[in-house]
């Protein structure tokens, strides 16, 4: 199996970190990976930054939503882009990369969305009056242990539960689920899709297989009730760009090539976004 489905498959969500300091070494391999993931499959620029916080700084970070449950973190990886038609897309396929990617380093991190031009991360990183903050990422070595608060969370959103494959992929149209061994060699990336991180672990992908062909329609079947927290950030629209993040890099560490694609249907209640067409 190779490296980056293996680390798909064990990554989980850390929020809370050692205080053992990422390394310089290691700071320079992070940077590495964010200069080499800036683009997503609809073209839109993320400037992936890494902001080292003071202190003084994490103590006001932690004031802010769902950044006051992380303990410990003083990097973090933030993903700044314009918005735009699949803006949010690309910000979650572009983080990711860098997630699976670190875990493979054996750093932990904690997908974190909203809005966060008023931390003083979002100053370092001079956002311009057009940008926005969708995600951001602590970055660093997990306790040996997870605290009583992080285990109880985990349980409360069904943190390592994830929706049974007939009710995630499908064969043609939404109303015939889809039989494993109908997929041959994209099993892998369809499992690998199932473990995505997503918002409340919402999980809201759904996949249409189309015919005989190695062709996937990407659907976003949003929750109800969940919609968007923030106009700036449509969290499950990120949450879709994690599942196609996922999707191709096991894809292709399994030897199948394939591209992205805009055209696909959009059947009743759910909102086509992507394809993939394999070659």
């Amino acid at each position: 199996m190779g490296d980056l489905i293996e680390s798909m498959r064990r990554r989980t969500s850390i929020r809370a970190y050692s205080d053992r300091p990422v390394e310089q070494g290691v700071k320079e391999s992070i940077r590495a990976l964010l200069e080499a993931h800036g683009r997503g499959p609809f073209g839109n620029a993320v400037r992936l930054g890494l902001v080292d916080l003071t202190q003084m700084e994490q103590a006001e970070a932690r004031s802010l939503g769902t950044y006051g449950f992380i303990s410990g973190a003083r990097l973090y990886v933030a993903a700044v882009v314009r918005d735009a038609p699949g803006a949010m897309p690309d910000v979650g396929y572009c983080l990711e990369q860098v997630v699976v990617k670190l875990t493979h380093l054996g750093l932990g991190t904690c997908w974190l969305g909203g809005t966060f031009k008023r931390a003083s991360f979002a100053e370092k990183l001079s956002l311009s009056g057009d940008e926005v903050i969708p995600a951001i990422t602590p970055v660093g070595y997990a306790r040996d242990s997870r605290p009583a608060r992080e285990r109880v969370m985990r349980r409360f959103v069904g943190a390592d539960q994830r929706k049974p494959w007939e009710t995630l992929f499908f064969d043609g149209s939404m109303d015939r689920p889809l039989r494993r061994e109908a997929v041959g060699e994209y099993a892998v990336a369809l499992d690998c899709l199932r473990l995505a991180p997503s918002a409340s672990n919402m999980q809201p992908w759904r996949i249409i297989k189309a015919g005989d062909a190695a062709t996937f329609h990407f659907l976003l079947k949003r929750s109800p009730g969940y919609g968007r927290l923030l106009k700036a950030a449509d969290l499950q629209l990120v949450d879709m760009g994690i599942a196609m993040c996922h999707f191709e890099l096991a894809a292709r560490e399994s030897g199948l090539d394939g591209a992205w694609s805009a055209n696909g249907p959009c059947p009743a209640g759910a909102e086509h976004v992507i394809s993939w067409k394999g070659r």
